[in-house]
């Protein structure tokens, strides 16, 4: 049993190490090819914007790249100082490496490592090199002789003087243009008018053109200037980087303006017909809601007042129903700065709008309700007029003294709407008045002259009769109420007052004391209440 332990043992130890010898030699494996494979960095040698050689490995205690940058250093160096002479440039083969030199100056080494891999030897890579520096000088020597420069110098000059005639022109071209459109278009200029208030004098909406104007002078001024300044670097083999970036501040963001436009046509495209088609059902939703309106379309149930704010309603959802269509497709609509604005907007209405849309709510429920309409003769909570305007928000309303009054929605849908106009339609709505009477007066005398009073007035209907309704019996009168109908509910003020005035004559025609409250009769010698001339003689 001992053996058979110690020989499975045996067998599992010799089982790790050969995994981990595989592992070993297959991540050496996986080392060495990487190595292999791995991109050689060559680092290039720079005369006058042309590339002429390359280096790739150390050299000492100098990295490839140190060895090229102190190379191009010293080659800008003599472009400087105008010591630069490709002639000068020689070679010498010490042991492995190839030494350049400039004159008696040693520039770099090519060494066997840096044409490692390569079908040519490092005198043929070094031969190479000297060869690309003379043609690229001699490219490049014409630009810097002194007939050159004269002609660049000229060039710089004229394009100076062009730019101060084209400038000059401009300035005066457009002061031209200012006075020529005042001149032709002066009838134009009237000035700005919002109902009462004067936006814009006439003086103010011409001095407002000449800003304007002046405004696209100095811009164009400055586009030019900056347009000019390309083109001025571009004369000296120096600036001419200056001039490919200046360029580039102006063409990089509109070739990108105009990328990202030619990429953004189809949900453009998208988009437009989104809008298109919202715009053609709302056209035809809000004919239909017209023809509801002036009767032409009759659903039962659904009455012509209730067509517009129904099309309202529905517009409202097709909107918003097309933006949320719409918004996947807005430029930067997934961006942290439109979802940044997007919720602080949304805070905003969520905390701020509570009571607007309880409002918006209650008068939707009241449009529905066809609690009253515009033009009628109403009684909310204690106020009484008629409605002059209804909207979502508030109810306005005009009272008997001419005064306008705003009523939110809500605290209409929350009270009592008492609506005068709805019965004048039918048989007519009751105004009623109510009088006391001493018990000495005959009642069915009292209800005649009532009633001959009521008859009497312009704005009560003969048909349906007036009545009386005797509503109490007082310790000291009877309470007499005189009920009336009229169509004109919205002139119940000056009906009422033209009753009262009726009464009081026909009551003192006949001889009969109208009681109050407070009034008690005693009939110990004291006069009467009934003006002199009203009294009958058989009471003088």
């Amino acid at each position: 049993m001992l053996y058979f332990f110690q020989l499975k043992k045996v067998i599992l130890s010799i089982g790790v190490f050969l995994a981990f010898s595989i592992s070993v030699f297959a991540q050496n494996d996986s080392v060495n090819r990487l190595k292999k494979e791995a991109p050689q960095i060559k680092f290039p040698i720079v005369l006058m914007e042309d590339t002429i050689g390359y280096l790739s490995k150390p050299l000492g205690a100098f990295t490839a790249k140190e060895r090229a940058d102190r190379i191009n250093q010293r080659l800008v160096e003599l472009l400087e100082s105008n010591e630069l002479d490709t002639a000068a440039i020689t070679m010498a083969v010490e042991d492995q490496n190839v030494t350049i030199f400039h004159r008696q100056e040693v520039l770099g080494y090519i060494t066997a490592s840096d044409v490692a891999g390569d079908t040519l030897d490092q005198v043929s890579v070094a031969k190479g090199l000297i060869q690309n520096a003379k043609q690229s000088y001699a490219k490049h020597y014409a630009s810097t002789t002194f007939l050159a420069n004269l002609t660049r110098a000229g060039l710089l000059i004229g394009i100076l003087i062009g730019l101060f005639l084209i400038l000059r022109f401009l300035n005066i071209g457009i002061n031209r243009l200012i006075e020529w459109i005042l001149l032709k278009w002066q009838d134009y200029f009237t000035g700005f008018r919002i109902k009462n208030y004067q936006v814009l004098t006439k003086e103010r909406q011409e001095n407002l053109l000449r800003i304007i104007m002046r405004i696209v002078k100095i811009a164009m001024i400055i586009i030019l200037l900056y347009l000019s300044l390309p083109l001025i670097f571009s004369l000296f083999p120096a600036t001419e980087g200056l001039a490919e970036i200046l360029l580039s501040y102006i063409t990089d963001p509109l070739w990108g303006v105009f990328n990202s436009f030619i990429e953004y046509l189809p949900e453009l495209f998208m988009i437009m017909v989104i809008v298109f088609v919202t715009y053609y059902i709302l056209k035809f939703v809000s004919f239909i809601s017209r023809e509801i309106e002036i009767g032409v379309i009759t659903i039962p149930g659904f009455y012509p007042d209730w067509a517009k704010p129904t099309f309202n309603l529905f517009k409202g959802i097709i909107i918003a129903f097309s933006f949320i269509i719409i918004f996947p497709s807005l430029p930067g609509h997934d961006s942290p700065a439109f979802q940044g604005v997007s919720v602080f907007l949304g805070l905003l209405i969520s905390l701020g709008s509570s009571s607007a849309i309880s409002n918006i709510i209650a008068g939707f429920v009241i449009i529905y309700m066809r609690a009253f309409r515009k033009g009628d003769r109403v009684k909310i909570g204690e106020i009484t007029g008629d409605v002059i305007e209804k909207t979502l928000l508030v109810t306005r309303i005009r009272t008997i003294k001419n005064e306008e009054v705003t009523i939110p929605n809500a605290a209409i849908l929350n009270g009592n709407t008492v609506n005068y106009t709805n019965a004048s339609t039918s048989t007519g709505l009751i105004l009623h008045t109510t009088v006391t009477i001493g018990y000495d007066a005959p009642w069915r005398k009292v209800h005649e002259l009532l009633i001959e009073a009521a008859k009497s007035c312009e704005l009560i209907l003969r048909e349906p009769k007036p009545f009386v309704l005797q509503t109490s019996l007082d310790d000291f009168y009877v309470s007499y109420q005189l009920n009336a109908y009229t169509k004109t509910p919205e002139k119940s003020a000056a009906i009422y007052s033209n009753l009262h005035s009726a009464i009081q004559d026909k009551f003192n025609e006949a001889g009969i004391e109208i009681m109050s409250p407070h009034y008690r009769a005693e009939r110990d010698g004291n006069a009467l209440t009934i003006p002199p001339t009203a009294i009958p003689k058989n009471k003088s």
